[in-house]
Order: C-alpha cells, then structure tokens, then sequence
C-alpha cells in the first residue's frame, strides 16, 4: 500500500463523512420545518387566527407550540433512522432550550413583539451545533441499523 493510496481513500472516506453529515443536515432540516408547519396549521386552525395574529398576541404560546412541534418531528425522523435515544435527547434540547430565554425575555417585557423567527434560527444553530459535536453519529445511519 503506497502512502498515494491511503491519501486518496483518505479523501474519499472525508467526501463520504462530509455528504453523510450534509444528508443529515438537510434530512433534520426537513423535519424542523415539516414540525412547525404542522404545529402552526394546528394551533392557527384551533385559535381561529391568522399567523401574523398568532406571531403578535401568543408569541411566546407560538413558540412553545412551534418547539414541540420540531421536537417530535425531529425525533420521529432520527428514531427512523436509527439513531439512540441519547441522540435524540440531545436534538430534542437543541430544539427546546433555545426558547427558554426568549419566552422569559418576552415574559419579563425586557422584548417585545414576534420572538419565532430568532427562536427559528437559534434552533437552527443549535441543531448544528451538536452535530457537529456529535459528528460520528450523523454519519452513514440507515433505518435498517435498529435503534437502542
């Protein structure tokens, strides 16, 4: 085996990890924005208001709804896809703990206004986050792998 050989399947075993982990990425994407599109039709068809009304007078109920919405969705997909509980704790956090401190900031008047679209992209960045802490576990998983 020449050293040309291992730096060549080196660099095929990077580009595999690489388009794994941009899989995941996109697939836990998805599933975020499948989440809150069906929490928000939920919780706009059960209040019978529109979602900037939604967005104004229950910001912070808004979030709470859109945050467990993306949780379950996030969790369905990654329990499909084999991944632990552990993994799955760990993204239901990622989805969660990002709202705390906008629902207190908003609670506490210290803000006003819409606070889904910041609590949206925090989760996003949160989400990334721990993958990429967990970085050998959004590699190469398939529903086929059964999940512990």
């Amino acid at each position: 085996m020449s050293v040309a050989s291992v730096i060549r399947r080196g660099s095929a075993d990077h580009q595999t990890h690489r388009f794994h982990f941009l899989r995941h990425l996109l697939e836990m994407a998805v599933a975020m924005i499948v989440g809150m599109v069906a929490s928000a039709a939920v919780f706009l068809s059960t209040a019978g208001m529109t979602l900037d009304e939604a967005l104004r007078r229950h910001a912070v109920l808004f979030v709470v709804v859109q945050a467990f919405g993306m949780t379950v969705a996030m969790v369905a997909w990654m329990r499909h896809r084999g991944h632990t509980w552990r993994s799955c704790s760990e993204m239901a956090a990622a989805m969660v703990v990002p709202a705390v401190p906008f629902i207190c900031l908003r609670l506490l008047d210290v803000i006003s206004g819409p606070i889904c679209g910041v609590y949206c992209v925090s989760t996003f960045a949160a989400m990334v986050l721990v993958m990429l802490h967990r970085r050998s576990d959004c590699g190469g998983i398939t529903a086929a792998v059964p999940a512990r």
